[in-house]
């Protein structure tokens, strides 16, 4: 008989040790001690009848039967492990795929199994990878009985059926309210191209006055006896942050990703930036870095995410660390060390779908090299604080503070002052002011969110929120860390809070939010009032 084994273990375990239940059957009719032979022949002819009596059954009463037996499974799978052998593992459907991806993915666990409890579940587990490849659309692991000369051994079988479109993408525009700027993203990709499970995608990205991307990359879920996936991304991405710190910053990098699981991620990256001043008018600090650098670095990061949702967690919790070393060429400052922290948790009240979500997040970047507290740390690697992004879904980053702008608080400096001919009174124009991030950085936030009355909401997703957000910068290079404290840190921390409506849907988050600025200093760039964002849900 066979016994098919999906995701749901419940299904895979209906029917599986129906063999091991039929082998019990034999033991007890035949035992080994204890009972005569007028004994034994007496239990044949009672199970010759009992069979021919489930013969003559039909309708309620043989599935009702049916039931009993498998009762009777449960019953003698729960009382002990039932010991068994896999004995042949066949693999079908696979016309591209090779037959070693599907054998390390799944056919070592199999054969592992030792009893039959062990085999439904190792099935299980073995159907969840293959499906995680994205290479399959269906995959199907059937248990059968095993040669009668072996008796309890089992044949497994493994059908998959291959995508049928290997080629997949997508295409979005989103809204950046706070920088006013909207931007079109697009990614392809192609499965499975070579048979190894392989993943190729091409991705871009071209924003109004802000940024441009364009991409290439490739995964391998196995490469030859690595049990971890590898992927590699060729990139090329320009940013323009004269708005904010009078530089245009260029990269062109190679990423590898080195080890990848549930929790643990490690990746090597090599990336060549250029930072350029168009303007003419970017600070002291910020001429320092323009021009060209060499960035190597090593990036690790943990992660464990307990949430039931990313976009609307109602409990769990959630930890990230991710800790980066950049340098093996020492130029420009770019020897640093950066070091960042994000814990959350979500706690639901059992009301109107009512939780609270509240989380922490901190970081810091120091310098590396001889005399290291005196060097400047690179300012695009630095910290930077503001945005409209939702706090709730963007699990590990230092960067949303509702109610400020972009890069809107932290450490300022004074733009140079260019003369313009147009100008008559050259004191009455003001230059402006570069924000140049912190060295160390903390921000906070917690989130009400709740089910609206009306049932059309609910039935749509739509719920609403009340929030409450803060956070601060500081420079702990060039010699400042002399002057920090802690005190001092949290009494100049910007604060908000606000309510607002929350509308998710498959391509893009909606919030419309109404932000109150509880504090803020000068130069920084906060607003109370109505806001808008339109942000990828993850």
């Amino acid at each position: 008989m066979t016994i098919p084994a999906d995701p749901t273990a419940d299904q895979a375990s209906n029917r599986a040790p129906d063999e091991a239940a039929g082998e019990a059957v034999e033991a007890r009719a035949h035992p080994d001690h204890g009972g005569s032979n007028a004994e034994a022949a007496d239990e044949d002819y009672e199970e010759e009848e009992n069979e021919e009596e489930e013969e003559e059954l039909d309708g309620p009463a043989a599935e009702a039967a049916e039931n009993e037996k498998v009762e009777a499974v449960f019953r003698r799978l729960s009382e002990a492990p039932v010991g068994i052998r896999v004995h042949d593992v066949t693999i079908r459907g696979n016309t591209k795929t090779r037959d070693a991806l599907i054998e390390a993915e799944a056919v070592d666990l199999i054969r592992s199994a030792a009893t039959v409890q062990d085999l439904v579940r190792a099935a299980s587990i073995a159907n969840a990878r293959l499906r995680r490849l994205e290479v399959f659309d269906s995959v199907l692991i059937t248990l059968d009985s095993g040669p009668p000369e072996l008796p309890g051994t089992t044949n497994v079988v493994i059908e998959v059926v291959e995508a049928a479109n290997p080629i997949d993408g997508n295409v979005g525009c989103f809204s950046k309210p706070e920088a006013k700027s909207w931007s079109v993203e697009g990614s392809l990709r192609m499965k499975n191209i070579f048979g190894y499970g392989d993943i190729w995608d091409a991705s871009g990205a071209y924003g109004w006055d802000q940024s441009s991307e364009i991409s290439i990359g490739v995964s391998l879920p196995r490469f030859r006896s690595i049990p971890a996936p590898l992927t590699a991304r060729a990139s090329l991405l320009s940013h323009d942050w004269l708005k904010f710190s009078s530089y245009k910053e260029r990269l062109l990098g190679l990423s590898f990703g080195l080890l990848s699981s549930m929790h643990h991620d490690l990746s090597y990256n090599l990336t060549w930036r250029t930072l350029t001043d168009p303007s003419q008018m970017a600070s002291k600090s910020i001429r320092k870095q323009l021009g060209h650098s060499l960035l190597s670095a090593m990036k690790y990061t943990y992660t464990i995410d307990q949430r039931d949702s990313h976009v609307r967690p109602t409990k769990g919790y959630a930890f990230v660390s991710t800790s980066q070393v950049g340098g093996l060429w020492d130029r420009k400052g770019l020897r640093f060390f950066r070091q960042e922290f994000d814990i959350r948790g979500a706690l639901p009240f059992g009301f109107y779908n009512a939780a609270l979500n509240a989380g922490i997040s901190a970081g810091v970047i120091l310098p590396l090299g001889r005399g290291f507290m005196g060097s400047p740390s690179s300012v695009p690697d630095r910290f930077f604080l503001g945005g409209h992004s939702s706090p709730v879904c963007s699990l590990g980053g230092l960067t949303s503070l509702l109610g400020f702008k972009t890069r809107g608080i932290g450490p300022t400096e004074l733009r140079r002052f260019v003369p313009s001919e147009s100008v008559m009174d050259d004191s009455a124009a003001s230059p402006g002011r570069d924000y140049l991030g912190g060295d160390f950085a903390v921000s906070a936030f917690a989130d009400l969110s709740f089910d609206l009355p009306l049932k059309l909401f609910r039935n749509a997703g739509i719920h609403g929120h009340a929030f409450l957000t803060a956070g601060n910068l500081a420079k702990l290079s060039e010699s400042e860390f002399g002057n920090f404290s802690f005190s001092e840190f949290g009494r100049t921390s910007r604060s908000s809070a606000g309510v607002g409506i929350i509308v998710p849907t498959k391509l893009f988050r909606v919030e419309i939010n109404y932000c109150y600025i509880l504090k803020q200093f000068e130069h920084d760039r906060g607003k109370t009032g109505i806001q808008f964002s339109f942000s990828s849900p993850m």
